[in-house]
């Protein structure tokens, strides 16, 4: 079964084609992070009109990498949100008119389910592994620009696939949203979470103490707002000016105090995240957890949340960096146990920016 994958959210224009939802054959990603540097930030009619011009040659370009022809395909899967709406539309426009003049299923697909899917994807296609899907219930945390949300997850009613509860989300800031202004706080640059990242490598994570945000019902929300706000007005008492955020700056180049807030900033972010999955466990009592999302790519989160569940004896399932973020691969995988359970869309499918993939205690 091969399946296509298209993936136009937010600012990655992506075509994949997986067979049985395992294999990736193809997937191709058309960035726009240099076209959006320059305003720090996405800006979402560019990105729309980029994406206008970039989905046929990049659906073209991952069929002609895969050696199929259009007529293989058995299905095609697409986002329909959350994201951007005009981004959103792109893709959808496109996979209608495929699914049509192809005379193919059209699958639907949670973007956040996508993420869930992209760590999994990996084990799934080693057939000998002895944990090739992750022992249910498991815990799935995603860490985006965009999101950052903790869910529970279970087998699917049909016994294909999985369901989804909402058990924690972000009250402000998403985690990779609050990375990007401190990086343009610091004069660093867009994206701000490689960035932040690879400085954290040689600063110091003690020289500041930045206060978190206390939730005080008991939740397992998060908020990254008091952490931008405490980085704002410790820059400012210590009169540290930003960098020209336009040219590229070696880490020598970079002042220690600068280094030395990004490497404090992110060791409390990451112990944000771990706490918040320290408290889930001792209620939900997880078999597995899954990170993912483009955060996932961080080299901290990635070893905290690995020793984590190495400490509490979890499966730790942990996406290839080129899967955390933004693809179509991850969309196929999760549309190819949508299109199993024959859960088709039909041509009125419309984007939904602020679709959510479960309702916080449902």
């Amino acid at each position: 079964m091969l399946i296509l994958g298209i993936e136009s959210s937010c600012d990655e224009t992506a075509a994949a084609l997986l067979e049985e939802g395992v294999r990736i054959r193809a997937n191709i990603i058309a960035s726009q992070i240099d076209l959006h540097r320059k305003y720090g930030g996405v800006v979402p009619e560019l990105a729309a009109r980029e994406h206008v011009m970039k989905i046929r040659p990049t659906v073209r370009q991952a069929f002609e990498e895969a050696g199929i022809s259009y007529s293989d395909i058995d299905a095609i899967a697409v986002t329909f949100g959350p994201g951007l709406v005009g981004s959103l539309l792109v893709g959808i426009s496109y996979a209608k008119s495929m699914a049509m003049s192809l005379d193919k299923p059209l699958v639907a697909v949670n973007h956040i389910e996508g993420h869930v899917y992209a760590a999994i994807m990996e084990r799934l296609a080693v057939k000998d592994s002895e944990a090739q899907v992750p022992s249910l219930p498991s815990l799935a945390l995603v860490v985006s620009g965009g999101h950052t949300s903790l869910f529970l997850v279970e087998r699917h009613p049909s016994e294909i696939g999985f369901k989804y509860q909402l058990i924690g989300r972000t009250r402000d800031d998403a985690a990779g949203e609050a990375y990007d202004k401190v990086a343009k706080l610091l004069g660093l640059g867009y994206p701000g979470g490689p960035i932040i990242d690879r400085l954290s490598q040689f600063g110091n994570p003690k020289a500041v103490a930045f206060t978190k945000t206390k939730i005080t019902d008991r939740s397992l929300d998060f908020s990254f707002s008091g952490i931008k706000t405490a980085a704002l007005r410790y820059v400012q008492k210590n009169n540290i000016q930003p960098l020209d955020p336009k040219v590229h700056h070696d880490e020598e180049d970079v002042p220690p105090k600068v280094r030395d807030i990004a490497a404090s900033f992110q060791r409390t972010v990451v112990g944000i995240l771990v706490r918040s999955l320290e408290r889930a466990i001792a209620i939900y009592h997880p078999q597995a957890i899954l990170l993912s999302g483009g955060v996932a790519a961080n080299s901290e989160l990635r070893e905290a949340v690995q020793r984590f569940c190495d400490q509490q004896g979890l499966d730790a399932f942990i996406p290839p960096r080129h899967l955390t973020t933004d693809n179509a691969a991850m969309i196929a995988a999760a549309g190819y146990d949508h299109w199993r359970r024959k859960e088709f869309a039909d041509l009125t499918l419309n984007a939904d920016a602020s679709l959510q993939l479960a309702r916080k205690g449902a």
